[in-house]
């Protein structure tokens, strides 16, 4: 965890005035139409940030720390930990899986949102968000809440897919499509999918109103259908490729099935809580099962669990707590997840689909230290 050795006062106060300077900034337009591609060394890295929590900066105070660093333990050591990783692993794309802002604390939720998100925005790297169920716990609704986020600089977050607005539950459903190297044969064919659900945050229905929420019929129809085209297109002229290109699901609320992994089966990491799960299983686990292209689920909202675990040939991922206002563990370092894609390599020295996917977890400790190095999935070779 981030301490008086690593994050300075005179850091965070140099931080402070950053996020006031941004919050009373205007705010450019999104970076709608950004078209993102696997870089010139053959990989796209994600980075995960889930449970935030984020109130009110330096006047907020830390949870489940080190009594040694409580008196100096705020916000801002979650900003400071961004910063650090953003800057140790440079990814292509930051993906924050919900619970950005902690609602029932913020004073303003406008103002928690940019602070948030400040340190993806001051590098200028292409991110997306989807809401946790504390996000909208102030005086924003969840679709007020989606309607800035995609104003914000560089973010790539949509309120819901225009051709399923209609229909959709939730706000903040979207696909983002990664296509293949800069001058190789599949730059203009998406060769990685990610999706981002909205899980949701407390159920609607009467008799399960103190339950958590699930994602929806209409949500994972939109998803068949999405899959099922982008399919169609990676196997069309020019360049058709066999199958389905793989894919990524992020979303806040576990599905019913983490509920099979403990720290003993999982394949890397730690259970250290039950899994926060809705009662009701809407069967999505069994739609991507079924479709077959999503190749790992990454979710946050149970911040002491950090597992990754396989089942039926889907990996199951949690992304570790990482704000310092969520409940954690002291001792137990906050952390972040990465992702890694890579391309194969054909014989022509040209980059072509995509080989594999990598993870492993960084801890906000002295070294920002790198553990839980696992491979996800493995392609056939091109």
């Amino acid at each position: 965890m981030a301490d008086k050795k690593t994050t300075s006062t005179f850091d965070f106060f140099l931080l402070s005035v950053f996020l006031v300077c941004l919050c009373l900034a205007p705010i450019p337009t999104s970076a709608k139409g950004r078209k993102l591609s696997f870089g010139v060394n053959g990989q796209f890295k994600i980075l995960q940030v889930a449970d935030m929590h984020y109130a009110n900066g330096a006047t907020t105070r830390c949870k489940n720390v080190l009594p040694s660093q409580l008196a100096h333990c705020s916000d801002l050591n979650t900003t400071a930990f961004m910063s650090r990783v953003i800057a140790a692993e440079k990814p292509d794309l930051i993906v924050f899986t919900g619970d950005n802002i902690f609602g029932s604390d913020v004073k303003d939720a406008v103002k928690s949102m940019n602070a948030a998100f400040a340190p993806a925005i001051a590098a200028k790297i292409p991110w997306v968000a989807v809401l946790g169920n504390h996000d909208q716990e102030r005086t924003m609704s969840r679709q007020e809440l989606m309607k800035h986020i995609v104003k914000l600089p560089n973010s790539l977050s949509k309120v819901n897919p225009p051709e399923a607005a209609h229909y959709i539950d939730g706000f903040g459903n979207n696909n983002l499509q990664i296509h293949g190297a800069v001058e190789s044969s599949l730059h203009n064919k998406s060769v990685l999918n990610l999706y981002f659900l909205d899980s949701g945050d407390y159920s609607s229905i009467t008799s399960l109103s103190k339950t958590y929420d699930w994602i929806k019929i209409s949500q994972q129809f939109w998803f068949d259908q999405t899959s099922k085209r982008l399919q169609r297109e990676y196997n069309e002229e020019p360049n058709p490729q066999q199958g389905a290109a793989p894919g990524l699901a992020y979303f806040h609320i576990p599905l019913p099935e983490f509920w099979s992994f403990d720290s003993n089966n999982a394949a890397k990491g730690v259970r250290q809580e039950e899994t926060g799960s809705a009662t009701t299983n809407s069967g999505f686990f069994t739609t991507l099962v079924a479709r077959g292209d999503v190749k790992s689920v990454f979710v946050g909202h149970d911040h002491l669990n950090d597992f990754c675990g396989e089942l039926k040939g889907l990996n199951l991922c949690y992304g570790g707590g990482f704000g310092y206002h969520a409940y954690g563990k002291a001792g137990w370092e906050r952390r972040a997840r990465v992702v890694v894609a890579d391309l194969n390599k054909k014989g022509t020295g040209s980059w072509g689909d995509v080989k594999s996917i990598r993870t492993w977890k960084r801890l906000d400790d002295q070294h920002l230290s790198v553990i839980d190095d696992q491979v996800l999935w493995n392609g056939s070779p091109n």
